[in-house]
């Protein structure tokens, strides 16, 4: 592999694991409970003052952790966490660092078992979950997480400028964002390096599904951005395994309906209660997710955002979120004909069994 020949690299190591913990979060009321900030964008001239939080999330500083990462050995890294009202949780670890490009590779190898750094997150979290539970709407700190890693690079460093980076070195860059020290075929060398923007012909930020390089200064927008990305794709997940699985329990909640022999309209009340409520929540949390940092136009922090939300796929987490609602609304349309059905029919059996006992009592009296 075609490694930059230069000396060590100062750099950061940003570490972003993102959890869901609850239906939805009291933001003002978290705040009561544990002190916090609120997370503003930073801003330099090309971040326009219309990218904004809508609601601004929650951050909390936590205490600094200590773990032994490859190439580094033992290390504390700072951490902090991030809390939006739709009860999502960005825990950011980082930990500076100076290292030859070799090592960089080697590290971002390691990296593609992170188990012991989300234990790290959690362990973190844990006391902060437990403070602001009564701000937590259905409080439930789900088992799936996301994760990711920025290596963030100063633009005036040992290494080449970004053109000859990619000209010469893009082996290396490959490796770094797939987190692989082997070699590479020339086609996912491609692949791994097509996703890049530069504001300028000093700065490169170079993304990928697992990592991400970022060559520039002061760039506090573009991780915010990059972190957020990372908790839409939690999310997009989350919602649409939660909406598989409450669409298998409704289907078996429907299915005995169809084999009963006088399928009452009341028996119809459990079923249609649940996909309602399911219905009304998926909408939610799906606007909710997608308005909170609105990323649209050409600005740089807009692209960034496509870049990331391409390579993580977030078009297709949300046709197949909108396929699930769609389904719902179906299920749900289809449940609640039947009920009117039913109940219509069981009226008109009722009525015709009063007329028809009407009947009987006129001949037995007349006789």
């Amino acid at each position: 592999m075609d490694v930059p020949a230069c000396e060590a690299v100062h750099g950061t190591l940003h570490i972003y694991v993102a959890f869901d913990i609850g239906g939805e979060v009291n933001l003002e009321r978290a705040r009561r409970l544990v002190p916090a900030e609120l997370q503003k964008l930073p801003r330099r001239p090309r971040t326009p003052s219309s990218i904004a939080y809508r609601p601004a999330p929650l951050r909390f500083q936590l205490p600094a952790a200590r773990l032994s990462l490859a190439e580094l050995g033992e290390v504390e890294l700072s951490m902090d966490a991030t809390l939006f009202d739709f009860a999502a949780v960005g825990v950011a670890l980082r930990t500076p660092f100076l290292l030859p490009p070799a090592a960089i590779l080697r590290l971002a190898r390691a990296l593609a078992e992170p188990g012991e750094l989300v234990q790290a997150a959690r362990q973190a979290f844990a006391p902060l979950y437990t403070s602001l539970l009564p701000a937590i709407h259905q409080p439930s700190w789900s088992d799936l997480t996301e994760e990711y890693f920025v290596f963030e690079l100063p633009p005036e460093g040992p290494l080449p400028r970004p053109a000859e980076l990619l000209a010469r070195h893009a082996a290396w860059l490959a490796g770094v964002v797939r987190l692989e020290d082997e070699a590479l075929s020339p086609e996912e060398i491609d692949e791994a390096t097509k996703s890049r923007i530069s504001y300028g012909p000093g700065d490169l930020f170079l993304a990928e599904w697992s990592a991400a390089l970022l060559l520039d200064q002061e760039c506090g927008e573009t991780l915010q951005t990059i972190e957020f990305a990372n908790i839409q794709l939690l999310e997009f997940r989350f919602l649409d395994e939660q909406l598989d699985r409450r669409l298998s329990e409704a289907y078996r909640l429907i299915h005995p309906l169809q084999r009963r022999y006088l399928p009452f309209w009341r028996t119809h009340t459990l079923p249609l209660r649940a996909l309602g409520e399911l219905r009304m929540e998926a909408h939610d949390v799906f606007e909710r997710t997608g308005n909170v940092l609105k990323l649209v136009g050409d600005q740089y922090l807009a692209r960034v955002y496509r870049l990331l939300a391409a390579r993580f796929h977030l078009d297709d987490w949300e046709r197949s979120i909108e396929r699930s609602l769609r389904t719902i609304e179906d299920v749900y349309g289809i449940l609640s004909d039947r009920a009117d059905t039913f109940r219509a029919e069981f009226m008109e059996v009722v009525i015709i069994v009063l007329i028809t006992l009407e009947i009987a009592l006129a001949l037995w009296k007349g006789h």
